[in-house]
């Protein structure tokens, strides 16, 4: 398989989208778009749909991306560009203990994560919160993936149901 120039990194928060999209642009020399940067303003501010919906067909314009995510209003945009989808499809436990490890660490050093947006207390106990959230879609997420690796008029879908089998697939991409 030749390398992926276009890539859509899909998954429930916690699964790792992020480091792994990361890892890829380091990797194989694609750029990454970290996609709540395109998302968030400074005071946690969403940006109107419609914006979103721009930005993503700007990037997914290009020949050359990685999307950490893809939400309502503009999934289609990067599934009808992808040259290949990579789902976290991970168990809730490893996800969810990845998620609460890393905004246990937000909150504890004051980690800026999207322009200069900061997770809080209130944040991670309000009905919004990224945990509650992460208990309600998690089912949703998954079915959402597999139907895409189970599409053959889609673009090409990786499925990864451990973090070691990741490993093993990003052992063979190229250096």
């Amino acid at each position: 398989m030749n390398a992926p120039s276009r890539i859509l990194i899909y998954g429930v928060h916690g699964s790792g989208k992020s480091t792994l999209a990361e890892l890829l642009a380091l990797r194989l020399g694609v750029p990454w778009y970290p996609v709540d940067d395109l998302l968030w303003e400074p005071g946690w501010v969403e940006v109107p749909v419609a914006v979103q919906r721009s930005r993503m067909e700007a990037i997914c314009r290009r020949e050359r991306w990685i999307l950490d995510g893809a939400y309502h209003g503009w999934r289609d945009v990067p599934l009808g560009r992808a040259d290949l989808v990579i789902g976290l499809d991970y168990p809730r436990g490893i996800s969810f203990r990845r998620l609460a490890r890393r905004t246990m660490r937000r909150l504890s050093t004051g980690e800026q994560i999207c322009n200069g947006n900061r997770e809080t207390l209130g944040s991670v106990l309000s009905g919004d919160s990224i945990l509650v959230w992460h208990l309600t879609q998690y089912g949703r997420e998954r079915r959402r993936m597999r139907a895409w690796h189970a599409d053959p008029s889609g673009p090409p879908v990786l499925l990864f149901d451990t973090p070691a089998a990741l490993d093993r697939w990003l052992a063979g991409l190229p250096r």
